[in-house]
C-alpha cells in the first residue's frame, strides 16, 4: 500500500473536549486536530503478572499528568519529558483504522508528540530488541500513514540501564520548585562554565546542600550537562552548555 492510498483509506478515532468519541478521515484530521490535547481513548488495563501497574506521570514540560500502561511506556514518557525537542505529549489520544484483507484493522499508538518545530509524531514503546514479522509490518504501515500526512512514526526501544537509572533519579527534582530562581540559575551557569566536579562547583555557594536540588533540576532539564551514561557521583564533571 502506498503512502497516499494508506492515508486516504484510513480513519482516526479520538475523544473530543466534551467527552464524546469522534471518527474522521485521517488525511484531514491530521492537520486540523490538536491531538496532543486530547484525553486517552480508554484507560490502560491492569494485567496480571505485570511488574508495573498503569499509572500517571507528572510532566514538567507540559504541567499535566500523562498516563502510562507499561514499564516501557513509563520509561519513555520520562525520557521525553526532559527532551528539549518536545512541546506536547499525550498518551494514546487516537486510534487509526483502515481496511485490510481480513476486514478493518486498527491500532492505537501509545504516544503522540508535538515537537518544538511543529512536527508531529506517533510513537510506540517496547522493551524488546527484536520484532516479529507482524510487528515489523505494522510499524511499516504506521510509518506510511504518518509520512503521508507529514507526520513521523517512532518505535522507542530499550535504553542503557545506567542512563535510565540516572535520569530516573534526576526526575525526582524535575518540579520547578527545585530550580531556585533566576539568580541561582545564573550563578550555576557561572560556577560550571567549564567542566567542573560536582562537589567543587557546589562548594562555591554559601550553603551547598541547599543549592544541590537546583543543580539536579538543571541536570534534569539540560541547563547543566553531565555524562549520564556513566555513574553519578560527587566528582562527576558538570558543565554549562554555553
Amino acid at each position: 500500500m502506498t503512502d497516499t492510498r494508506a492515508a486516504e483509506s484510513a480513519d482516526v478515532l479520538f475523544r473530543t473536549g466534551v467527552g464524546g468519541t469522534k471518527c474522521a478521515r485521517w488525511s484531514t484530521a491530521a492537520s486540523e486536530v490538536a491531538f496532543e490535547h486530547c484525553p486517552p481513548l480508554q484507560p490502560f488495563p491492569v494485567r496480571r503478572g505485570r511488574r508495573l501497574a498503569p499509572g500517571w506521570w507528572w510532566s514538567a514540560r507540559t504541567g499535566r499528568l500523562v498516563p502510562y500502561g507499561s514499564a516501557a511506556m513509563r520509561l519513555h514518557v520520562m525520557l521525553l519529558d526532559r527532551d528539549p525537542r518536545i512541546s506536547g505529549l499525550a498518551a494514546r489520544p487516537l486510534q487509526l483504522q483502515w481496511p485490510g484483507p481480513g476486514g478493518l484493522t486498527a491500532h492505537a499508538p501509545q504516544l503522540m508528540l508535538r515537537l518544538a518545530d511543529g512536527q508531529r509524531v506517533l510513537a510506540d514503546c517496547t522493551s524488546r530488541t527484536e520484532f516479529s514479522q507482524g510487528q515489523r509490518s505494522l510499524a511499516q504501515l504506521m510509518d506510511e500513514l504518518c509520512v503521508a500526512v507529514g507526520w513521523r512514526y517512532w518505535v522507542l526501544g530499550p535504553v542503557s540501564p545506567l542512563y535510565r537509572r540516572n535520569v530516573a533519579w534526576l526526575s525526582g527534582y524535575r518540579h520547578p520548585r527545585y530550580r531556585g530562581g533566576a539568580v541561582v540559575d545564573a550563578a550555576l551557569q557561572e560556577a560550571f562554565a567549564e567542566p567542573t566536579p560536582l562537589v567543587e562547583g557546589a562548594d562555591g555557594f554559601s550553603n551547598s546542600l541547599l543549592v544541590m536540588p537546583a543543580v539536579f533540576n538543571a541536570l534534569w532539564s539540560g541547563r547543566l550537562l553531565a555524562d549520564l551514561d556513566a555513574a553519578m557521583h560527587e566528582q562527576m564533571l558538570v558543565w554549562s552548555p554555553r
